[in-house]
C-alpha cells in the first residue's frame, strides 16, 4: 500500500539522511559535546537520525529537523526516561540554529497548506518592492 504524501514527508529520504550523517561527521550531536556520556558501548555505537519535531507531531525528514543520536541518547530524547528531554531539546535546538541561521520551528512541522503559505510570502515581498 502506498504511503501518504504527509507520511512520506514525515520520513527522511536518502539524501537527507547523507546530509545529516556529513554534517555531524556521522556522530551522535551528544556525544560530541560530552553530554550525559553512555557506559554501554553498544548502545553508542548504535546511531540512527533524531527528530527534533517527532514524527508524531508532523515533524519533517528534512536536514533542518533532524541529527544523528547514538541509541542511548535518542531513546533518552525520545522517552524522557531520564528526566532531561527539555534540557536535550534546548541544546539540539541550539545546535540546528548554529547550522541553519534561518531556522524556524514553524518551519519544520508538516502543513498541507504550506505552499498557500509561500504565495502569501512571495506576494508580501512582492508588494513591497511596489510601494
Amino acid at each position: 500500500m502506498k504511503k501518504s504524501k504527509q507520511s512520506r514527508k514525515r520520513e527522511f529520504t536518502l539524501k537527507a539522511r547523507r546530509e545529516i550523517v556529513a554534517r555531524d561527521n556521522g556522530q551522535c550531536i551528544f556525544c560530541a559535546m560530552g553530554y550525559m556520556p553512555c557506559n554501554n558501548e553498544l548502545a553508542a555505537e548504535m546511531k540512527s537520525i533524531m527528530h527534533y519535531i517527532p514524527r508524531s507531531k508532523n515533524g519533517l525528514g528534512i536536514p533542518e529537523n533532524g541529527a544523528v543520536g547514538c541509541q542511548y541518547h535518542h531513546n533518552m530524547l525520545d522517552n524522557g526516561n531520564k528526566g532531561n528531554r527539555e534540557e536535550m531539546l534546548t541544546i539540539f535546538q541550539n545546535y540546528l540554529k548554529k547550522h541553519y541561521p534561518n531556522w524556524e520551528e514553524k518551519k519544520l512541522v508538516y502543513s498541507k497548506w504550506s505552499f498557500l503559505e509561500k504565495l502569501q510570502e512571495i506576494e508580501r515581498k512582492g508588494n513591497e518592492h511596489v510601494e
